[in-house]
């Protein structure tokens, strides 16, 4: 569509708080960007209720039903809920009617969902979700964090060309580094999809910097760090419970007795922007790499703040032209016969 003004539908049925907390962080999102329009997807009298009146210029309504269940087979619902919020979402960005699409709802299904109303880059083999972790030095892209659970290398050679190309778009990020996640820093490292993984990566001209390691995950020297979905999946889990039981360890310590409460009061400032550093609400939304249409998904606790931040994200990718710049990605040539033994899945 992109008309110079970003149209991004908001799926207002799927997360933990919606409508109340979609619809609230979109008027958020408005507010803080002029150029914006924003179309809310979900069931008309919910929404009618949650705007409780207010009429803005640069929103509209889209009506669907409700939301696919969190415990619902993702290809099954999709199919037989072709009128859900995620679906009728989908369905505009496919139309042209819709810039993007932002769902905090059940990410499998909003997978199937675009793969089904959007299809696949061209050239590409498997989607990837990169979704950001924000960190003392920045943000790290990790791709992918849950859609292909099992990768073969050249698979794993897109994501890095994806989220290369995307975090240099989208971003603003002329060369990014990229790191591809193993159990050490040494070529011999990782399993054997991780090993030929390597050796793709290094023929395709990216800024690589070869396998790293867990730690190196937050530290900031790293704009990528490529994997497959299931140990992705697996490191951003772990990553959000440490960074909590961090915070409630630090809350509980500071609390304990007055001279702790005096020291937390002098420490306040520090731990205020400690937090919003590393605040994963202040990135939002995660964008499904690799099909025909900008699609966003977030975390099902999101907030008002974190669909703002993740709207905001996405009209950023629509003026940056980052889907189009995903085309023509150089194809990695295929591990040597027998050095992989899966299945295409």
């Amino acid at each position: 569509m992109s008309t110079g003004e970003p149209v991004v539908a908001v799926d207002a049925m799927g997360g933990d708080h919606a409508p109340l907390e979609l619809v609230e962080g979109s008027l958020l999102a408005l507010s803080r960007d002029p150029g914006l329009h924003l179309t809310l997807v979900g069931q008309e009298p919910e929404l009618a209720a949650t705007l409780a009146g207010r009429s803005l210029p640069r929103l509209e309504l889209a009506p669907s039903e409700g939301a696919i269940p969190m415990d619902a087979h993702p290809a099954q619902a999709v199919r037989a809920q072709p009128r859900s919020s995620v679906g009728v979402g989908v369905a505009l960005v496919h139309e042209g009617r819709a810039d993007a699409l932002f769902t905090a709802g059940h990410s499998g299904a909003a997978m199937a969902a675009a793969l089904v109303g959007l299809g696949r880059l061209p050239g590409i083999s498997r989607p990837a979700i990169a979704t950001p972790l924000p960190g003392p030095q920045g943000v790290t892209w990790l791709v992918d964090a849950g859609a292909q659970v099992d990768c073969k290398p050249e698979w794993l050679a897109q994501f890095a060309q994806m989220g290369s190309r995307y975090v240099q778009l989208a971003e603003g990020k002329p060369r990014p580094r990229i790191g591809l996640l193993s159990n050490g820093t040494e070529p011999t490292k990782g399993n054997q999809v991780v090993q030929d993984a390597h050796r793709l990566l290094g023929e395709l001209g990216l800024n690589y910097a070869g396998p790293v390691e867990g730690t190196q995950l937050l530290s900031g020297e790293l704009d990528v760090v490529v994997c497959d979905g299931f140990v992705g999946n697996v490191a951003l889990k772990t990553a959000e419970g440490v960074a909590e039981g961090v915070v409630g360890t630090l809350r509980s310590e500071l609390t304990k007795g007055p001279l702790s409460r005096l020291g937390a009061l002098l420490l306040l400032p520090g731990l205020r922007r400690m937090h919003r550093r590393l605040d994963w609400r202040a990135v939002g939304g995660a964008p499904l790499l690799g099909v025909s249409g900008l699609v966003y998904i977030g975390h099902g606790r999101s907030d008002r703040m974190a669909v703002a931040a993740a709207v905001a994200g996405a009209a950023r990718a629509v003026r940056s032209g980052a889907l189009a710049g995903m085309t023509g990605l150089r194809r990695a040539q295929p591990a040597p016969l027998g050095s992989w033994g899966g299945s295409d899945g």
